[in-house]
């Protein structure tokens, strides 16, 4: 069952942050290009991140047997697909009405349904304390201000809640090119201090990413305890079918990292 919506906190009635527009349309317009990767992860077993790294060897999924569990950012909604496998109760939230186009189409082939929510995770249409669990796998993890959208993921949780989100390293974004075709190299492209948000040359959205220490006190003051960094490690010879970072240089320095967290 869907949590109850709340009256505060909906996005129809609080200020929308200006960058919302922008990625809605981005990903809007990349729904079709992201369909067949979604068909093939509703199809397949849970795995993460750019070079798809099974479950079983990453961890990162917390308990989910009858818990409720909120996806931000969901797309295509796979995740909350294996969530619903394993036994939790997922919603899947998202920005784009385009993609939860694709996962309601996924979800009628797979005859495997969950509540699918049009909003965004700078104000989440749920009252307080319905969840036990929030997941992103990028989504909400980059797409949304962190300052906006972890307090509200932390207002949405019960005590004892996790979060836990998948993202681009800090490392890697200090390395990454401006042109997302040509794969980060050996050169520090960007200061470390100050990170928050990027805009990219050739690319419409607008992303978030955090040094580590604003992100450990982001948390903490969001009311969490921190769990887990993991860093993800591609096998070699993985491949991925990003071209902004190769295996190579994720082999030597992480690419990607997982955050969990608990709430207090």
């Amino acid at each position: 069952m869907l949590p109850p919506v709340a009256r505060r906190g909906h996005p129809l009635t609080e200020p929308t942050p200006d960058y919302v527009a922008a990625n809605r349309a981005v990903w809007d317009s990349q729904a079709d290009q992201y369909a067949s990767a979604g068909a093939r992860a509703w199809a397949a077993e849970p795995s993460w991140g750019l070079w798809g790294i099974p479950e079983s060897e990453v961890g990162l999924f917390p308990d989910l047997d009858g818990r409720d569990v909120l996806e931000d950012g969901c797309g295509t909604a796979y995740v909350s697909a294996w969530v619903a496998r394993l036994g939790g109760r997922p919603v899947g939230l998202d920005n784009s009405p385009a993609q939860l186009a694709a996962a309601r189409r996924l979800q009628n082939e797979h005859d495997l349904r969950f509540p699918l929510v049009h909003g965004i995770a700078e104000h989440l249409p749920f009252r307080d304390e319905s969840f036990d669990v929030v997941l992103s796998e990028y989504g909400a993890a980059i797409w949304s201000d962190p300052y906006l959208w972890i307090p509200e993921a932390a207002r949405v949780l019960r005590p004892g809640g996790e979060l836990v989100f998948l993202g681009n390293s800090t490392l890697l974004m200090l390395f990454a090119e401006d042109d997302e075709n040509v794969p980060a190299g050996r050169t520090m492209l960007r200061d470390h201090f100050d990170m928050h948000r990027f805009e990219w040359p050739d690319d419409d959205g607008i992303e978030f990413h955090l040094g580590h220490g604003d992100r450990i006190r982001l948390l903490r003051d969001s009311g969490f305890e921190i769990l887990d960094l993991i860093e993800l490690r591609p096998p070699e010879g993985a491949e991925t079918s990003y071209s902004f970072v190769n295996t190579e240089w994720a082999r030597r320095w992480p690419a990607e990292e997982v955050w969990s967290a608990r709430k207090l």
